[in-house]
């Protein structure tokens, strides 16, 4: 059994939490970074910085988003597309996204005709011999007058489902964002010759899917690993561990939950005789967002911290607030925190605390907290922090 101690440094050593939040993060440096933990979603918000910039901040906190930026629309180092969700991804995986291009288009034609008032088929030619004869476009360029919709993030006009359309299938790539809106071109003036060529076979794509989603997660289930990349279906996954094991580049193990409860998984048997390090003591504010937490339930078994999208969860939003930051403490979330930026006055306002069941807020890390906050501030873009009355609360 690998027990929860050694399972937890593992793990947090694979996201890169394991070590100081030190060292370059710019160019080769910031792409190895998120090479090493495969993706960085992409949110839009904003409450003390975005989510991708949250994500390798916390890692190193002497990123700044502009470095990001750069990589994606001048190096195109990197590209971005879907994972379980829009995120930002090595460029050197692209040729991998042939096969998601090819199964979404199969999967969302039917999803999308419920999901999408009608008439976005017909634009796509439209938008294509546009782009191809006058250059990128955002949603606000195209679908003059189409009717316009109120009902939320979703409720969009025909041309700009088709954008998404032509994005998620393949035949369009997003060049830039202006502000935090997507601006499309050609797929073939983004993404560099090298990455456009034939993808690799089916089986090659499993293979590389699994392998690398076990190498960033140390050890994993079955779902788990399908659930990395969001790629494969159960039944690609089961035959690829089947083959793995039988040929002995796969153990199977049991991980032993924060509450002694035991799971099992597979992992490659080099890392049983890994040693990976303690976590430093200092604390991190992580993006809720952030790919260490994208399985809930397996933070919930790993760590003991019961973390839900708040919306999902009407007594969590009561209690909580919808969008709260977990907090890490070496190898252990601690509790979470209510903070948002008021950038009009360079202040990150903390408004609550609350420390998980049997953590004491005593003074030293309190200060450890405290340290943390200003440097999250800084990062956001405000010069100060203001504690709200009665920001300490139970667990």
């Amino acid at each position: 059994m690998l027990s929860n101690a050694t399972a937890r440094r593992l793990f947090l050593a694979r996201h890169a939490l394991a070590e100081p939040p030190t060292g370059p993060a710019t160019g080769a440096a910031l792409a190895a970074l998120i090479d090493r933990i495969g993706f960085v979603q992409v949110d839009s918000i904003n409450t003390v910085a975005r989510a991708h910039d949250m994500i390798l901040w916390s890692r190193r906190q002497s990123y700044r988003p502009p470095a990001l930026k750069h990589l994606l629309e001048t190096d195109r180092a990197l590209f971005e597309h879907w994972t379980h969700d829009a995120s930002v991804l090595p460029m050197a995986l692209y040729p991998f996204w042939h096969h998601r291009f090819a199964r979404d288009a199969l999967r969302l034609r039917a999803n999308w005709k419920n999901w999408f008032r009608d008439g976005y088929e017909a634009q796509f030619d439209t938008i294509l011999n546009r782009i191809a004869a006058h250059g990128p476009v955002t949603s606000a360029d195209v679908g003059t007058g189409e009717a316009r919709g109120s009902g939320g993030w979703w409720d969009w006009h025909p041309s700009k489902t088709a954008l998404e359309w032509l994005w998620r299938t393949g035949q369009l790539a997003i060049t830039r964002r202006d502000g935090f809106r997507k601006v499309y071109d050609l797929a073939e003036r983004v993404i560099p010759a090298a990455h456009l060529g034939d993808p690799p076979d089916p089986a090659t794509m499993i293979d590389w899917a699994c392998r690398s989603a076990l190498t960033r997660l140390g050890f994993a289930s079955e779902p788990e690993l399908r659930a990395y990349w969001h790629h494969l279906t159960p039944s690609e996954v089961r035959d690829w561990t089947t083959r793995a094991r039988a040929a002995g580049e796969i153990a199977d193990i049991t991980v032993e939950g924060a509450d002694g409860t035991p799971r099992r998984a597979v992992c490659f048997p080099a890392t049983l005789s890994e040693t990976p390090p303690d976590p430093p003591a200092r604390l991190r504010i992580l993006s809720p967002f952030d790919p260490a937490l994208r399985d809930r339930a397996r933070i919930e078994h790993l760590f003991g911290f019961s973390y839900r999208i708040e919306v999902f969860v009407p007594e969590a939003k009561r209690r909580y607030g919808y969008y709260v930051f977990p907090v890490l403490e070496g190898a252990a979330l601690i509790g979470r925190i209510d903070a948002k930026a008021f950038r009009d006055e360079s202040t990150l306002r903390v408004r609550a605390f609350w420390p998980e069941p049997g953590v004491a807020m005593g003074r030293q890390r309190l200060a450890r907290l405290d340290a943390e906050l200003h440097r999250l501030a800084l990062f956001a873009g405000c010069d100060r922090v203001a504690y709200l009355a009665d920001w300490r609360r139970g667990p």
